[in-house]
């Protein structure tokens, strides 16, 4: 994997440019009105339509920790990682026909202004800081890393004689910094500029119709390279479909050098005798993705991360009514489909044509596969097409510290400035709180962005470590509270402390002590958490006072005599939500069962 040139030509340059002026030009003219007031700039007017929701929010989820790290674990680990996607289908389907309807209800700007009106102005005041942290923590400064490491990669000609032009500027100290470390603070500098810029001019309005952009260039751009890949493997002579065999059986891994490559790793892979890389549904102790975690996982991560995460959640607050919310998410749910033939069966494809990375020590593995999508554009991308490439890794970048900088100014304007320091702040105040904060908030992950490096081991499992620790308690909290109008903000609060607790025992039990197999991955250690946390809040809520009577309204919890879930989902059959719902649902089961290991048996 050694470094290799990534020449750039005119219509390279022409194909970035004139993503980069679209990319500006939207920005500009959807963000061009919305800081005359709060509910402009931090949730567009609640103007977004359907197809702006549910592309932004994919847009938002998408990363470098997609096309480094997820494809780097495919590398690793097979198919099982498409399970990050396919198993959103139960959280989007709560979201759209239980937790969307109460959001909207209760015309809240945040997350956390709900949780006040259910619960206390505690439980709301945790929930900003943490989310603050980990907005930063797990997905800024990882984004900002992942792409930084990327651009290094394929630039790092030019990056290099920068470096060494800057080491030999006398403000800075002789032997600071190495040229390779200060390429990275360079690459990870200009991204954050470039990428953050819209989320600070425009608010949400900007950051959904760019995102609605990106995502289609994203999209493209990832396709591209998955084709490629699957041409090489193909031969001259062979079609898309034979490369696609090709695939198949090299991961299957029943012969040559592939099977010796799960051979030697399969007690890294999972503590069981045997390794399928092509079954979603991994033994109890698999690092990444046991099959516990599909279960509980919904519960313990996803409803955290599509419901309660503000960055995700705050383009649904900002949509025009219940139908183009829930529409949006249907729209999101079959992007979600498509997403592992751009993040994963790269993964797989890279694995057939260089199984020899699993032949490595088993700590150079990892980083080695996380290096392989920039190999496998290196080599396989032809001039005049790299600039779509580089159009979408800086799309997936863009979209994400975009939004990420945007709900997190949203959260700290409206959570922590207006409500603890400046409560009678005007609108263009709170929007000026929003721009200076959101700049901050970027250069505090610019900073912490150039020391993930130093942790080692993968992007991918990195970030979905953050997650697996702070989602649980909250997800916990949050499920009960919108369904049992008997858990008070005693309780809710009390298990959330109890909840960070734990998570932090279990990492240090795992960390220094004798532990069983299946309580190493972070996925079963979510769902213990979440298990926990659900008993500790109703036995602590059940032992103190009842919630207030304002507490436990029709706007924030269910009333199940009143629910009506066929209320505003369109107004003919193939317009229904139900319809594109079903068959969102219907293509994530076929998926299952196509991967399930029945009809690829393997190891």
């Amino acid at each position: 994997m050694d470094n290799l040139s990534f020449a750039l030509e005119a219509w390279d340059y022409a194909a970035f440019l004139a993503f980069f002026v679209g990319l500006s030009v939207v920005g500009y003219w959807a963000g061009r009105k919305e800081r005359s007031g709060a509910e402009q700039y931090f949730l567009a007017g609640k103007r977004l339509p359907w197809y702006v929701v549910g592309g932004s929010f994919i847009a938002s989820n998408i990363s470098t920790e997609h096309f480094i790290g997820m494809i780097g674990a495919a590398v690793v680990y097979g198919i099982c990682v498409a399970m990050s996607e396919w198993m959103n289908v139960a959280s989007f389907t709560l979201l759209i026909w239980f937790f969307i309807p109460f959001l909207l209800a209760s015309r809240v700007f945040t997350i956390p202004e709900f949780l006040e009106k259910r619960f206390s102005l505690t439980l709301r005041q945790i929930f900003a800081v943490v989310t603050i942290i980990s907005n930063i923590v797990a997905f800024l400064a990882a984004v900002l890393y992942g792409g930084a490491l990327a651009i290094q990669r394929l630039f790092h000609g030019e990056l290099n004689r920068l470096a060494e032009l800057l080491i030999g500027h006398p403000r800075i100290p002789s032997g600071s910094l190495e040229p390779d470390q200060l390429e990275l603070w360079i690459a990870i500098i200009v991204l954050a500029i470039v990428a953050g810029v819209w989320a600070i001019y425009g608010g949400l309005s900007s950051v959904a119709w760019t995102d609605l952009f990106t995502v289609v260039v994203m999209v493209c751009g990832g396709l591209t390279v998955t084709i490629l890949g699957l041409h090489l493997l193909a031969g001259e002579s062979g079609t898309l479909l034979d490369g696609f065999r090709t695939m198949i059986e090299r991961n299957q891994a029943n012969q040559g050098i592939w099977r010796e490559a799960v051979v030697r790793n399969v007690h890294n892979l999972s503590a069981a005798d045997s390794y399928n890389r092509l079954s979603v549904f991994q033994p109890i102790s698999h690092p990444t993705h046991p099959w516990s975690s599909i279960v509980f996982g919904v519960f313990s991560i996803s409803i955290w991360y599509n419901v309660l995460n503000q960055f995700m959640i705050q383009r649904v607050l900002g949509a025009r009514n219940s139908y183009h919310a829930r529409m949006g998410i249907v729209f999101a749910g079959f992007l979600k489909v498509l997403m592992p033939a751009i993040v994963v069966i790269p993964g797989l494809t890279l694995f057939a044509l260089h199984p020899e990375i699993l032949l490595k020590p088993w700590p150079e593995v990892q980083p080695s596969a996380d290096q392989g999508y920039v190999r496998m554009v290196q080599t396989l991308v032809p001039i005049g097409l790299r600039g779509l490439f580089l159009a979408a890794l800086f799309g997936a970048i863009q979209s994400t510290v975009n939004s990420v900088l945007n709900s997190t100014a949203t959260i700290f304007t409206l959570d922590i400035y207006k409500r603890m320091i400046a409560p009678a702040a005007s609108d263009r105040q709170l929007v000026a709180m929003g721009v200076v904060s959101s700049a901050v908030v970027l250069l505090i992950a610019i900073v912490l962005g150039g020391f993930i490096g130093r942790l080692g081991g993968s992007l991918f499992v990195y970030i979905q470590s953050l997650y697996a620790f702070f989602a649980p308690p909250f997800a916990a909290v949050f499920l009960l509270g919108i369904l049992w109008k008997r858990i008070n903000s005693r309780g809710a609060t009390t298990t959330v402390i109890l909840g960070f607790l734990l998570g932090i025992a279990m990492k240090l039990f795992v960390q220094y002590g004798d532990y069983p197999a299946w309580i190493a991955p972070y996925g079963n250690q979510a769902a213990i958490n979440w298990a926990f946390c659900m008993v500790a809040c109703v036995v602590i809520s059940l032992s103190t006072a009842p919630p207030r009577p304002e507490q436990v309204t029709d706007e924030v919890t269910v009333n199940w005599r009143k629910l009506n879930l066929f209320d505003d989902l369109g107004r003919h059959w193939y317009t229904s939500v139900v319809t594109w719902w079903a068959l969102f649902v219907a293509a994530v089961l076929a998926l299952l069962l196509t991967f399930s290991g029945l009809v690829f048996p393997g190891g």
